[in-house]
């Protein structure tokens, strides 16, 4: 399976990916990363990797529609079978042939810590703020609205309660690194459906 994996930052997630790929825990090929941003280390570090690696700044757009498109371009010239978000903090329009083919994760139970403005340590502070017992990460489809897409798998872990932001995260990110190659797998064994938004999961 071919993936396209979409990066804002130190591109952690795409480390997590490769790293199953290459001890063969995931029958898949990163065949392009795109990154929103120019200078972050994730950058660095996919080309480090070997990675196809392309620059698709929102600043360099008009608008959303030609930035979006422009990343609709790169993914269908790669031949792109999943694109998978991972640190990715753009809106862009998923096209129709996408639907459904477009996974993010988000380091928090959804629907609870999501939407505009969660991400990163704003999250970790709101679930520590709200005095949660419980925390994790979510993968889900992507949609045109930020975490509000068809839940695929969730994982938790326990809130302590000396936790800091950072510990914190430290822990969910753990469980992010289970949950992502999960879902990826089971896109891959075709064993999602989503029917009436939400996600089946076939034995």
């Amino acid at each position: 399976m071919r993936l396209g994996v979409l990066i804002s930052g130190s591109g952690t997630t795409l480390m997590n990916i490769l790293k199953h790929i290459k001890h063969g825990l995931l029958n898949a090929e990163v065949e392009v990363v795109i990154s929103s941003r120019t200078t972050v280390t994730g950058v660095d570090k996919a080309k480090n990797a070997g990675m196809d690696v392309k620059i698709v700044r929102t600043k360099d757009y008009p608008d959303i529609d030609e930035f979006s498109k422009r990343i609709e371009e790169e993914l269908v010239t790669a031949n792109v079978d999943l694109v998978i978000q991972g640190g990715w903090l753009c809106l862009w329009k998923i096209p129709a042939r996408y639907e459904y083919r477009v996974m993010n994760i988000h380091p928090a139970l959804l629907p609870g810590f999501g939407g505009k403005g969660m991400w990163g340590h704003h999250v970790h502070e709101a679930v520590l703020n709200a005095g949660c017992k419980v925390s994790g990460c979510t993968v889900h489809f992507c949609t045109n609205e930020y975490d509000a897409g068809p839940i695929i798998v969730q994982r938790t872990c326990e809130v302590e309660n000396d936790d800091t932001p950072d510990t914190l995260a430290a822990r969910v990110f753990e469980q992010e690194c289970i949950a992502y190659p999960e879902a990826i797998r089971l896109f891959a064994e075709g064993k999602l459906s989503v029917e009436n938004g939400v996600t089946r999961i076939k034995p």
